[in-house]
């Protein structure tokens, strides 16, 4: 008998437009559900820092608000604001943007993705997209009226981009190419020398390339290639997302940016003013915080990730499962065939008889099949114990 609910749920399916009606539910958000509805759960599923926003940043919220900043900011963002990433940009990577017409401080990175895929894609646009990537890009892409074309990156290449791949996958209705590394969920970080063909391939074909590389500074014995800073041209023609939540700790406050030509940016702003006015004012000032003395807070919670990196890698390895080497972000991306399980199962597995939630690799698109990601954004002695748990898990059916 079918469930009254779901054939409610049914008959209203044509109140919503196809578009929303067809996107999948997160395979992130299901697990984070289930585990927060059972005690003892050591989560390895959400990528988000267990670190506290640093004191100062938190300091200047607080002062902020005390100021009274309580109203609306310019739709672009405060202009101290742009200008202090602006000139983030420019030390960390050589690139420079004039703050007051390349620049947007948006809600979180999401936001920014929304935005960019919304001012450059007509419908039926395509934008070639490498996975295992993470949950939004495709959705984001559909939401716009554009059609994602998915490329899978393997294990035997490393999860790097595959030029070849992605120039196969060009058509005379593909608009952008999408990257977004260090890479969640794999943890891959982009090869100079890939990242030059891909460039290349952008320019010979006329297309525009969104790269998201909110994991820059949580990289590992790497020195992370910022995309625009290939080349002039290529920085004309690439819109670059980022943000505070991953590197500052800033998660629930909500800020990110875009920057791009100004063209392109003027069409994100124009969005932004409809749909969301302007970034939360107290996260901005908190943002401009960050950039004037979040730095050593930055190096100290990079050099604990890699703490955390290597424990978790290690024991993931002992235990059969085998982990490639992550280099940037926070995720290990074990493969778990020997388990003889899906990684749907195991997931749901590890969760229900030990307390361990991870997310399914299928989560994250073609080629994340037989793999989980599980998030070293956690302390050392959880790690430990889940470790210890897995193994217990892995003695049952490895």
């Amino acid at each position: 008998m079918v469930n009254p609910q779901t054939l409610q749920e049914l008959s209203n399916t044509h109140r919503l437009s196809k578009r929303v009606a067809g996107l999948k539910p997160s395979g992130i958000r299901k697990f984070f559900d289930i585990a927060a509805t059972m005690k003892d759960v050591i989560s390895l599923g959400i990528g988000e820092p267990d670190f506290t926003t640093p004191k100062p940043i938190l300091e200047a919220g607080i002062q902020s608000l005390q100021r009274g900043e309580t109203h609306y900011t310019s739709n672009q963002g405060k202009m101290e604001l742009r200008q202090a990433i602006a000139d983030n940009i420019l030390k960390l990577y050589g690139v420079k943007y004039d703050p007051a017409t390349e620049i947007i401080a948006t809600v979180g990175v999401s936001e920014a993705l929304y935005l960019t895929f919304t001012a450059i894609l007509d419908p039926g646009d395509e934008v070639i997209i490498p996975t295992p990537c993470f949950v939004s890009y495709q959705a984001e892409v559909i939401l716009a009226g554009g059609v994602p074309i998915e490329i899978p990156s393997r294990l035997e290449n490393n999860f790097q981009l595959d030029p070849q791949e992605i120039r196969k996958a060009i058509t005379s209705r593909t608009k952008a190419i999408f990257i977004g590394y260090p890479s969640n969920p794999t943890g891959a970080v982009a090869e100079r020398e890939v990242l030059l063909e891909i460039a290349k391939m952008a320019e010979q074909n006329d297309l525009l390339v969104v790269s998201d590389e909110i994991y820059d500074r949580l990289v590992y014995d790497f020195k992370h290639v910022c995309f625009p800073a290939l080349s002039n041209s290529i920085r004309n023609r690439t819109v670059l997302l980022g943000g505070f939540s991953k590197d500052y700790a800033m998660t629930g406050w909500r800020i990110g940016y875009a920057a791009g030509p100004a063209d392109i940016i003027k069409g994100l702003v124009r969005i932004h003013q409809y749909t969301i006015m302007s970034a939360p004012t107290t996260a901005q000032d908190a943002a401009i915080e960050a950039l004037k003395s979040g730095e050593p807070d930055v190096q100290e919670m990079v050099t604990e990730y890699d703490r955390r990196r290597r424990l978790l890698v290690s024991g993931l390895n002992r235990l059969g499962l085998k982990t490639f080497e992550p280099r940037g972000a926070f995720y290990a991306f074990p493969n778990i065939t020997a388990s003889g399980m899906d990684d749907e199962v195991f997931a749901q597995k590890l969760l229900e008889e030990e307390h361990v939630a991870v997310v399914p690799g299928n989560s994250f698109g073609p080629g994340g099949e037989g793999f989980v990601r599980a998030c070293y954004a956690t302390s050392y002695e959880q790690i430990e114990e889940a470790l210890r748990r897995m193994e217990k898990f892995m003695s049952r059916y490895g």
